[in-house]
């Protein structure tokens, strides 16, 4: 591990990222823009644009996958 790198998080997520979310929305959205990566996960709805913040622990079993968004590099 880098010294960049925070622990317990995935390298692979970093903020602007899309990820989707095991479960929807009430809205019906199921991909979700990270916003922030601290103590908390913050996320973004792309449906309704509601903002929440997810524990790391409670982030890392609820994703589903990871969707960049166009125009960056596969990691």
């Amino acid at each position: 591990m880098t010294p960049d790198e925070k622990p317990g998080i995935s390298p692979d997520v970093l903020p602007g990222d899309i990820v989707t979310l095991r479960k929807r929305h009430p809205c019906g959205a199921s991909d979700w823009e990270v916003t922030r990566i601290g103590a908390d996960i913050g996320l973004r709805c792309l449906g309704c644009g509601r903002v929440v913040l997810l524990p790391r622990h409670e982030f890392r079993t609820r994703v589903k996958g990871l969707v960049r968004p166009p125009g960056t590099p596969p990691a």
